[in-house]
């Protein structure tokens, strides 16, 4: 039973700033710090290869101190209206009722809300009552291709059925103004907010690439790297600076068995939709790919425009891909790493 993906929507939040207006922000947030933290500071958000970023809150918004409470009141309504918005989008391209939906996953890290979204997506666009929903929370930056895998084998499961992955993530509703960890600063000059949406089939009469295979992979004793911790101001950013190395020392085991599984070689991969983590695992990775005569453009572009949103970042390198001309026969490999800490892969097939 082959699953295809149908199409993938996105969906930006109302406000955008470039970098270089944001500086000024910053600036003030650290106006009482040392000259020589500010310009570290200020020269981290200028070379974070992140020219503008969306936000679902404007600047003045994001850089008030407020209390958890207030920033996760805002998360969890703008969530409700992106996702809406995105899973309208996509249904609209396909072509698809809301009714005809099997399957609804939901994916998002940056906040909390229960009922989860998916409940309110189910009732605001009266999708079926019967439909199953998978609501993933603490996957990080990887649960895009999560929701994604899991949607496969589920799909896969139970022909002629209809799966849709709505991911909603707003990273700047996080911003901790008391922390002055370079944690902190790091995450704030490459996160943006943003919502994706992917449709995929186990439909004969799907046309969109096929899932050949998906797969996790697990690094031991590495649970500390990446992720947040739950506080009285909110979710603070844990991002260790050994994560980069972690991926190179790890890259051969991560990519060569699970395309050998699939009678595959990396020169057999035509594209590339990397989840664009932030300046620093991009060179790791571009290097890693460099040198196998392959690049990751279509990631670093995402990267200027958009910023990291987190789950929704590797689903708009995706949509990128599938606007393109593609030949019959050309695969292309989904990778994205997240907390616990891991590494998510699909490899697709056009």
């Amino acid at each position: 039973m082959s699953v295809k993906i149908e199409t993938v929507a996105t969906q930006n939040p109302e406000y955008f700033k470039e970098t270089k207006d944001i500086i000024p922000f910053v600036e003030t947030w650290l106006a009482d710090e040392n000259e020589r933290f500010q310009r570290k500071v200020i020269k981290i958000f200028e070379g974070a290869q992140v020219d503008r970023r969306y936000s679902i809150m404007n600047p003045e918004e994001v850089f008030t101190s407020t209390s958890f409470e207030d920033k996760n009141r805002i998360y969890v309504r703008e969530a409700k209206k992106l996702g809406k918005k995105v899973l309208e989008k996509a249904l609209k391209l396909a072509d698809w009722s809301p009714d005809s939906l099997d399957y609804i996953i939901t994916v998002s890290c940056t906040g909390i809300m229960i009922p989860s979204l998916d409940a309110y997506l189910i009732n605001d666009l009266e999708l079926r009552q019967d439909i199953i929903r998978l609501p993933v929370t603490e996957m990080g930056c990887a649960a895009g291709i999560s929701g994604m895998i899991y949607a496969k084998q589920f799909l896969q499961a139970n022909p002629n059925k209809r799966a849709a992955i709505v991911s909603f993530e707003a990273p700047t509703a996080t911003l901790q103004l008391n922390d002055l960890s370079m944690a902190n600063m790091v995450s704030s000059a490459i996160f943006g907010d943003g919502s994706a949406c992917v449709l995929m089939s186990s439909e004969e009469a799907c046309k969109g690439p096929e899932i050949i295979d998906e797969s996790m992979y697990h690094f031991y004793n590495d649970t500390h790297m990446m992720g947040f911790d739950l506080t009285n101001s909110g979710l603070k950013m844990i991002l260790d600076i050994d994560v980069p190395e972690k991926i190179s020392d790890h890259f051969p085991d991560i990519i060569h068995p699970f395309l050998k599984a699939n009678d595959t070689k990396i020169e057999d991969i035509n594209h590339l939709i990397f989840h664009p983590g932030g300046k620093k695992i991009i060179n790791t990775v571009e290097a890693l790919f460099g040198a196998m005569g392959k690049n990751i453009d279509d990631t670093k572009e995402v990267l200027r425009l958009f910023g990291n949103m987190s789950s929704a970042t590797v689903l708009y390198v995706l949509e990128r891909m599938l606007k393109k001309d593609m030949k019959k026969g050309e695969k292309g490999l989904m990778l994205s790493f997240g907390p616990g800490f891991s590494a998510q892969r699909i490899l697709l097939q056009w």
